[in-house]
């Protein structure tokens, strides 16, 4: 009994295996029906030719497996989330508006004007998130309106794709869209040049866009905050990390998954393990967006935060409003690796900047440091002790600290923190594994 057993699990596991390898193959085509459908049929036949010259009851054994298996993986071609886009409803103490851009992308946009304050600050502040295809989360929605109230007229928008931006045919999703949808809300916004605030994916925009000569010449001071990587160069370099992170240290994340559905867990699985395409016929590109949680990004989540903050990790954003596109982000990164270097521009640049970065980062070193070697108008860099690649994050004075050091780059004035590292710097920088 216990050999049968163990041989009618090897043959379900061989055809969950079998399936999975299908999928793979085809791309998920069909909402993976095609792939189950071939499965079925395979396994028919097998079971079919195993009990051929037995008697009539117990030629019916071999099947058992074959029913079990294709309940398993006809689970995956079963959706269990809307196919039509559930956009977030909107945020209770920010108006949404809709940009329709040059681009043809149609984005969600926020509007922080300046609080009645002495100080108003004349040059539009534009803030670039991160994900890179994500709503704004309700935590920087906190910060971009500490910095209305110091004076700043904010202004935020969602990447195409993500929050309550509308979708874009998932092969629109590139990094030069990105850029050019940069230079179109400037346009849009007919307020002259624009100070920007790039953070994360966000960051690696604004490199791009300084590497631009067209583009540059709408900004007038550019942050670069936490970059992502700037070209396929940049991408492919496997360094080092900041300081240790609360990745492996903070408790699970509570709420629903994506990943304790069978479909879900498959199509962002094989996503992230480079055997499906992002924009694979297995989910649409709505539906995944609709199934995906803030819980299936815990550890991405944790890992924005220092290790001695891992019990104390504050709700970076509610149900309502996480929105994220792993798909069209997925695209967008391959994008950045395809693409050549953007040096030679880089080193053009005569943009004002600064580049901050934090102790506890995430984020490959050399993201940021390659940016500081080549871009010589970056005037100062910021190291800020005591906070994760999240460096506005609700804890402590961690929100006044970074607007001080954005306040005080904008105005001109001397800077909160030494200027480290230098370019000179970068070297021992790397080596002590700063």
């Amino acid at each position: 009994m216990a050999g049968r057993l163990v041989l009618a699990l090897a043959a379900i596991a061989g055809l969950v295996a079998l399936f999975l390898t299908l999928i793979a193959l085809t791309d998920g085509a069909g909402s993976g029906i095609p792939a189950w459908l071939t499965t079925l049929g395979i396994a028919t036949a097998a079971a079919w030719w195993w009990g051929r010259r037995r008697t009539w009851p117990a030629r019916l054994v071999p099947f058992l497996p074959v029913v079990v298996a294709s309940a398993l993986t006809a689970s995956v071609c079963v959706p269990t989330e809307p196919t039509a886009r559930h956009s977030p409803p909107d945020l209770p103490f920010v108006a949404t508006q809709h940009w329709k851009l040059a681009t043809g992308s149609q984005v969600a946009v926020y509007h922080y004007p300046p609080a009645n304050t002495g100080t108003r600050h004349p040059v539009p502040l534009v803030y670039l998130h991160g994900g890179p295809v994500r709503s704004i989360s309700v935590q920087d929605h906190r910060f971009l309106r500490l910095l209305a109230r110091q004076g700043y007229n904010v202004y935020a928008y969602e990447h195409a794709g993500g929050g309550r931006s509308d979708l874009l045919p998932m092969g629109q999703y590139t990094i030069s869209r990105s850029v050019r949808d940069l230079d179109a809300f400037v346009d849009r916004l007919d307020r002259g040049k624009v100070d920007v605030l790039g953070f994360s994916a966000g960051g690696g925009v604004l490199t791009r866009a300084l590497a631009d000569p067209r583009v540059a010449a709408r900004l007038h001071r550019a942050i670069i905050a936490e970059p992502g990587p700037m070209d396929g160069p940049t991408a492919h370099i496997t360094g080092h990390k900041g300081r240790e992170s609360a990745r492996d240290l903070a408790p699970a994340m509570k709420g629903p998954r994506s990943t304790y559905t069978p479909r879900y867990a498959v199509a962002f699985g094989l996503m992230r393990l480079g055997l499906l395409s992002p924009d694979a016929g297995l989910i649409g590109q709505a539906e995944g967006v609709n199934a995906f949680t803030a819980a299936d990004l815990g550890s991405d989540t944790a890992s924005a935060y220092c290790a001695r903050d891992a019990h104390r990790i504050p709700t970076e954003d509610t149900e309502e409003n996480f929105s994220f596109n792993a798909g069209a982000s997925l695209h967008i990164q391959e994008t950045i690796k395809d693409s050549p270097s953007i040096a030679p521009g880089l080193r053009r640049s005569r943009i004002p900047a600064m580049l901050m970065i934090a102790e506890c980062s995430s984020q490959v070193r050399q993201w940021a440091t390659a940016i500081l070697a080549n871009d010589p108008a970056i005037q100062r860099t910021q190291y800020m002790p005591g906070v994760g690649h999240h460096m506005w994050n609700g804890l402590d004075d961690n929100n006044n600290r970074a607007a001080a050091i954005v306040s005080a780059f904008l105005q001109d004035k001397p800077a909160p923190l030494p200027d480290y590292p230098t370019r000179g710097e970068i070297p021992t920088f790397l080596r002590d594994h700063k």
